[in-house]
């Protein structure tokens, strides 16, 4: 990151002066922090108007006092920060990232005397908070029973959102005031096979509201690591949004940590215009930087590929139309073609003609492995190997005549959601992407969750996420 300029100013408070509030750099926005009876919140306003009001901040432990009161102010941190950073792809060359921060350390009043620090972050476009533990030796591991953050907003806005769910984003938006959400339409959503129903008042993030009077807030989270997802309980009465945690579909606890540990952000980006809440970088920002240090093998593309043909019933992802098989054993060169298979030499090649016409840098070839037969609906877990083509799919001619036209195949590596069995192979399968000049790789995670019993946005699941993209990152592809 190219620094412009950081300063910051600690102050050693004695006394408690409440309420404290911080502006952002262009003085629109107003952040409040409030200890009232030993209970944290805050509050934000935009241009004078109220946005957020005066809402609880809190996290709830699980066999242990919580964070939710008893608390007095050690210590408030201030700085702010000007800088610019280059990402390594994007809509802009550079990104402005520019804020003021307050960050406030409690102390619960017990005898453990436990900290938690709560970091604000305010942008001239939004702002980001986030729940902080730092290593101590009255707090090392513990479990989170809910987080306790709230969005008390000032009226019945109008409100663009998805039904809450644990195991799915891919439901249509429903537009309507919050008073009138009914997330229960959800289980009606057939074409998702994959769902798990929170509540009639619960609905998802990003949730883009629009005022009375004409302000945009969406509402969000960064940097999820280690944590579980954030859906919203709607209180279709007050207004207040309560966040809900996507829990252990086994134990019901949303989090396992250890100190020295930080929640993801929570974010509130606010605009007078639509279009300035989808490009801002508030989010970007507030995410961490790029663990990767040469980013040289990056390489930002177009591509086209053979997936849409069997979404519209053109093509199949199956070579045969059998319902049981196994990866070893089956004898595939045994099976009767169904004759509709999209992932052949043939068609490939024709893909690859196509994109090299028209400037296409990459085709994405789905259905190209063995397993589609019966990978979806049955919850299994050895569903594919990732390194086996059906016999019509010819790996090494189709790595030649891709490479005559300065092409590039893109793997496509489906694991039905049998996440286990894709960390097993994932060495395996790289390695046979590298050999055969493949650098990119689509994933995907349609169907029930294995390990059996999670759920698709919990903490175990995100973490299999970040150590694709290690792995992806380790291999250079």
């Amino acid at each position: 990151m190219k620094k412009l300029f950081i300063i910051s100013l600690l102050m050693i408070l004695s006394f408690e002066i409440f309420p404290q509030s911080i502006s952002s750099p262009n003085g629109k926005l107003i952040l409040t922090f409030n200890l009232n009876n030993g209970e944290p919140s805050y509050q934000l306003s935009y241009n004078e108007k109220e946005i957020v009001q005066p809402s609880k901040l809190g996290i709830e432990l699980k066999d242990q006092n919580s964070f939710l009161n008893g608390f007095t102010i050690s210590k408030i941190d201030t700085a702010t920060v000007d800088e610019i950073w280059d990402p390594v792809w994007g809509e802009v060359k550079t990104i402005r990232n520019n804020y003021k921060e307050f960050a406030v350390t409690l102390i619960q009043n017990s005898e453990k005397q436990r900290r938690i620090v709560i970091r604000f972050r305010l942008f001239n476009d939004g702002l980001g908070f986030r729940y902080e533990f730092p290593e101590q030796n009255d707090l090392k591991y513990f479990t989170v029973a809910e987080e306790k953050t709230e969005f008390n907003l000032t009226g019945n806005h109008k409100a663009f959102w998805m039904p809450g769910d644990y195991d799915t984003n891919e439901y249509t938006y429903t537009t309507s005031k919050l008073s009138e959400i009914d997330a229960s339409k959800g289980k009606n959503f057939n074409e998702i096979s994959s769902k798990s129903f929170i509540a009639k008042n619960a609905v998802q993030t990003p949730l883009m509201l629009k005022t009375n009077d004409g302000i945009y807030i969406n509402i969000h989270e960064a940097a999820l690591v280690n944590y579980p997802a954030m859906n919203l309980i709607v209180d279709q009465k007050d207004f207040v949004l309560s966040s809900h945690l996507v829990p252990s579909a086994i134990s019901g606890a949303k989090a396992f940590l250890q100190t020295p540990e930080k929640t993801p952000w929570r974010t509130v980006i606010v605009s007078d215009k639509a279009e300035e809440i989808l490009a801002s970088k508030l989010i970007l920002n507030l995410n961490e930087p790029s663990k990767i240090e040469d980013v040289s093998w990056i390489k930002p593309q177009k591509y086209v590929g053979i997936w849409w043909e069997m979404h519209v019933d053109k093509s199949s992802w199956n070579y045969a139309d059998v319902n049981n098989v196994k990866l070893k054993g089956t004898d595939w060169e045994s099976l009767k073609p169904n004759g509709r298979h999209g992932a052949t030499t043939e068609n490939t090649k024709r893909y690859i003609d196509f994109a090299a016409k028209h400037g296409f840098s990459g085709v994405l070839v789905e259905g190209w492995n063995i397993g589609w037969e019966d990978w979806f609906g049955n919850w299994k877990e050895n569903v594919f190997d990732f390194v086996t083509p059906y016999p019509d799919f010819d790996v090494e001619e189709l790595q030649k005549y891709a490479e005559e036209k300065g092409v590039k195949l893109i793997m496509h590596h489906e694991t039905s959601a049998s996440a286990t069995n894709y960390e097993r192979r994932m060495d395996e399968a790289y390695k046979f992407m590298k050999k055969h000049g493949y650098d990119a790789v689509k994933t995907g995670y349609v169907g029930r969750i294995i390990p059996r019993g999670e759920y698709h946005d919990g903490q175990w699941m995100i973490n299999h996420y970040n150590h694709v993209a290690e792995k992806t990152a380790e291999y250079k592809i």
